[in-house]
């Protein structure tokens, strides 16, 4: 599934979280998957915990009116009367990261209300210099959250529907996904997981998807960029080229 980032109301991409490039109007890009049938989509404002401020609702709602598939969102999400905005303009999952780490008692909240399945923890993580993955918050600072607690703590005791784990490091790079940390987690976890950061061709979607249990891949710079150093391509593999064998 494509993972599309907002800046105000441009799409971007960012390198390992930094640097945000403009990639064009989301509106566009949404059609365009559109037209390649994309099963799902992932929506995520970068800036929005950062900033304080809550989702810009208008947007979300111009891309549901346009999307035909089901999408998530994610992004300056903090009250129970945002998620329930989000959910009447047509989100399908509300995506949480901030306030997993700083209120998850509002998480538990949400679930309760609106049902584990329309709740997705997201969870961005490092890898520390000598070894060990230590979870990140929206500002970049490094908690000391280590990542495989704080995923079980998700899933186990605040009880989202679904985890999104996105490997800081490897985001922007084409580099491939982080096979042991994804199989490892989705091993440890009783929920789906969605693995995102480092996607750089069809060979990388494969082998996350056959080598780890991770229910779902997600892609960045594949989505809209036409190759690693090239310009920018919205388009999306078809699915024989992911599941057909070498």
């Amino acid at each position: 599934m494509p993972c599309l980032l907002f800046d105000g109301r441009a799409l971007v991409k960012t390198v390992r979280f930094r640097n945000p490039s403009y990639i064009g109007d989301p509106i566009n890009a949404i059609k365009i998957y559109n037209e390649k049938e994309v099963d799902e989509l992932v929506m995520l404002d970068i800036n929005a915990s950062r900033q304080k401020r809550p989702p810009r609702f208008d947007l979300i709602r111009e891309c549901a009116s346009e999307c035909f598939m089901p999408f998530s969102y994610g992004g300056g999400v903090a009250t129970l009367e945002d998620c329930s905005r989000l959910y009447k303009i047509g989100v399908e999952k509300v995506i949480v990261n901030t306030r997993c780490l700083t209120d998850p008692e509002f998480v538990r909240s949400a679930v309760h209300q609106y049902g584990s399945t329309s709740v997705v923890g997201a969870v961005d993580y490092k890898t520390g210099m000598f070894g060990g993955n230590r979870v990140y918050s929206a500002s970049g600072a490094k908690t000391q959250r280590s990542l495989l607690e704080h995923c079980r703590f998700l899933a186990d005791d605040v009880g989202v529907g679904e985890l999104l784990l996105y490997s800081v490091d490897r985001d922007g790079t084409w580099s491939g996904y982080d096979i042991p940390t994804i199989r490892t987690v989705a091993e440890a976890v009783s929920v789906p997981l969605i693995a995102c950061g480092g996607a750089g061709n069809v060979g990388h979607l494969r082998q996350v998807l056959d080598e780890t249990p991770a229910n779902a891949a997600a892609l960045g710079s594949m989505a809209v960029y036409q190759k690693q150093g090239m310009g920018v391509l919205i388009n999306f593999p078809q699915r024989r080229l992911i599941i057909e064998e070498d």
